[in-house]
């Protein structure tokens, strides 16, 4: 595969429509080695035959690509009613900062961000938040990797609204596996739902199998005939209700 960043003269590769910008992301997600096959257990503890490791972009490159995307989807769906955006630890901190900078750079849209240590600091300037200091009626936009069952969301809201009085601006995230959340319903949809927030994502994992169907990437056929067959037993089995 390759190393996973696609370059047009000095600029990052730039995709005119939503459509493009979901293959641009697809083939990102692959070539950096985020998007895998094989066998793996979620956070929610489910068994599954793929897998989105956020943590495996690895090169600037790649980050501002990233970045460009989210920053592309954010201005599409939320405009610019928000103030601050926030990404949850780990995986979140570099998200946040790549889109913050992106919307700077290609929208002029300069807004604060911030993210959460694991664990408290109780020296220096101390507490489990960093960067933008939140403060009562903020609107904030929580950038994540994926949602599954909505675990890391559930785990994030209660860490801001014991900051501030924050208003939830909405969720992305760049693939909704379309799970089962705490309900029949998608994690994605029970998530806004339960906090009245909008949530979106970039891309679905239906979208990513349609789009792989037949086609070969960097020389090899990413999804085989078994593969597929165990992604649709997957889907039956932990599957939002349509």
């Amino acid at each position: 595969m390759m190393r996973g960043c696609l370059i047009e003269g000095d600029r990052y590769a730039a995709a005119t429509d939503m459509e493009n910008d979901k293959r641009e992301l697809i083939d990102l997600m692959l070539r950096s080695g985020v998007l895998k096959f094989g066998d793996f257990t979620t956070k929610s503890g489910r068994q599954a035959p793929y897998f989105i490791d956020a943590g495996r972009y690895r090169s600037g490159c790649q980050i501002a690509q990233l970045g460009a995307l989210y920053a592309r989807a954010i201005s599409a769906q939320f405009g610019r009613e928000f103030d601050v955006l926030f990404g949850p630890a780990y995986k979140g901190i570099p998200l946040a900062v790549a889109t913050a900078m992106a919307l700077h750079r290609e929208h002029g849209h300069d807004v604060d961000f911030c993210f959460n240590r694991k664990e408290a600091k109780d020296h220096g300037e101390g507490g489990i938040l960093v960067g933008h200091e939140l403060r009562d009626g903020d609107r904030v936009l929580i950038v994540e990797d994926v949602t599954t069952a909505g675990t890391s969301i559930r785990e994030t809201v209660p860490l801001l609204r014991a900051k501030a009085r924050v208003e939830l601006a909405g969720l992305i995230v760049s693939v909704d596996r379309l799970e089962r959340g705490e309900s029949e319903n998608g994690a994605l949809r029970d998530l806004s739902e339960s906090y009245g927030m909008k949530a979106f994502a970039m891309l679905t994992i239906d979208e990513i199998i349609q789009d792989l169907r037949g086609r070969v990437v960097d020389g090899q056929m990413v999804l085989d005939a078994r593969l597929e067959s165990r992604l649709a037993a997957y889907r039956a089995q932990y599957g939002a209700r349509a």
